[in-house]
């Protein structure tokens, strides 16, 4: 079979035909060079209205790069027309095939991306013999075509963290689209400041975010601010996962201070390597742990009655009803505050602070919360992980929208893949 017919059976191009098809050298390496030319009696099509005008003059040949056959780069070889259109002037033809004045066929684009979702780019690039550059600009052809394409209407429930990308406290802001139908990634920011998550809700429009029922989040400050200004009307669910969190935090804080303290005035370690007993769950304890457990228990000590009181406010989520949960916990925090620990007593403020919000876990219906969004949060550190990281906040983005945004894709005669 001619590879002429190959070509035209898997990627045919309306008012253009390939004339022939040589082998050649290009950069070092055998290729095959196709010729396309225009289908007689046909019009150009001017690149600014994408509208039929006629012709100015013709320049230069342009060569552009096709998905390879057997190992073989493949080049579309075209000289390029100018025309003259009414409304737009002199204008370089459109072409079906390409875009713009990027060197790759909008098909050759689609490949890479697609392999760059299985491999990192440099895989890619030393796969299918091209370079790294080549095929970000691949990613970001379909990425930018898929943002742009995309439907961004009836979003019922939305999820807002912050993810660490680069070494040095370098945080992006991520907005996930959290619907039971429906988990993506919708919008990344740089930094996680008041005035990144300000620009999501300008991207997302006063009617959209007019329209959202449920936010998830953190207890950022920023981040809470925004939310109340631009989308009160939703339930505002703060993160249980950074609520246990800040207890671990709290109760490991304690148990350090205290060993320290027990090694000083000379007493037997009985803290020692109990870390992990008083932070995990008890179901997730072994063998070992549960009697390290049982027998630091018997002591009448600080980080006990920290361990105590965390496993304690495990039965605030076996709540049903917003008022109950909210009268168990206002008794669990007169608890603590009168326990004398300070770092528990913190952790109480700041949950004092934010008692409204925590409680909409329950008006929810338990049907929503940052356990998804964490979910996506991990995808994100694989994406980041197999790239060893990014240089630059582009390259994130693009990555990232890439691999969680679930974005459409140009439609295609034929899949190479």
């Amino acid at each position: 079979m001619l590879i002429k017919t190959i070509l035209n059976k898997v990627h045919k191009l309306k008012s253009f035909v390939y004339q022939d098809v040589k082998p050649g050298v290009y950069q070092g390496s055998e290729v095959f060079n196709v010729t396309v030319v225009p289908r007689k009696n046909s019009h150009a099509v001017c690149s600014g209205c994408l509208k039929p005008a006629p012709g100015y003059d013709s320049l230069a040949e342009r060569r552009f790069e096709f998905v390879p056959l057997w190992g073989i780069r493949v080049f579309l070889l075209y000289t390029m027309r100018r025309v003259q259109c009414k409304t737009c002037g002199v204008k370089v033809e459109q072409v079906p095939w390409g875009d713009g004045k990027k060197e790759l066929t909008k098909v050759y684009m689609q490949f890479l991306a697609s392999w760059a979702r299985k491999l990192s780019w440099k895989e890619v690039a030393c796969t299918f013999n091209t370079s790294w550059e080549k095929v970000f600009h691949a990613v970001e052809y379909v990425v930018e075509w898929g943002k742009a394409h995309r439907s961004l209407d009836n979003i019922k429930a939305i999820g807002v963290d912050e993810v660490a990308y680069q070494i040095g406290h370098k945080y992006l802001t991520v907005v996930y689209q959290i619907d039971r139908n429906c988990t993506r990634l919708l919008w990344i920011g740089e930094e996680r400041t008041e005035a990144t998550i300000r620009s999501f809700f300008s991207f997302f429009g006063t009617e959209r975010s007019q329209q959202l029922e449920y936010v998830c989040s953190d207890m950022w400050q920023p981040y809470v601010k925004a939310i109340a200004e631009f989308a009160c009307q939703a339930l505002h669910i703060l993160d249980r996962f950074h609520i246990v969190a800040m207890l671990n935090k709290a109760i490991d804080e304690v148990r350090a201070s205290e060993h320290k303290q027990l090694q000083a005035d000379g007493y037997e370690p009985v803290l020692k390597k109990t870390r992990w007993c008083l932070l995990k769950r008890k179901e997730n304890l072994t063998e070992k742990e549960e009697i390290k457990l049982n027998t630091v228990l018997q002591y009448n000590l600080k980080s006990v009655r920290a361990y105590l009181l965390k496993e304690e406010f495990q039965v605030f989520w076996d709540y049903i009803s917003p008022h109950w949960a909210g009268k168990y916990l206002d008794r669990w925090c007169t608890r603590v505050m009168r326990s004398k620990i300070d770092p528990m007593k913190k952790v109480v403020k700041t949950i004092r602070r934010h008692k409204p919000l925590i409680l909409n876990w329950f008006r929810a219906k338990k049907a929503f919360s940052s356990g998804i969004v964490e979910g996506l949060n991990t995808k994100i550190k694989l994406t980041t992980r197999k790239s060893y990281g990014f240089r630059t906040y582009r390259c994130a983005e693009i990555a990232l929208y890439h691999a969680l945004g679930k974005l459409p894709e140009p439609e295609t005669a034929h899949r190479f893949y």
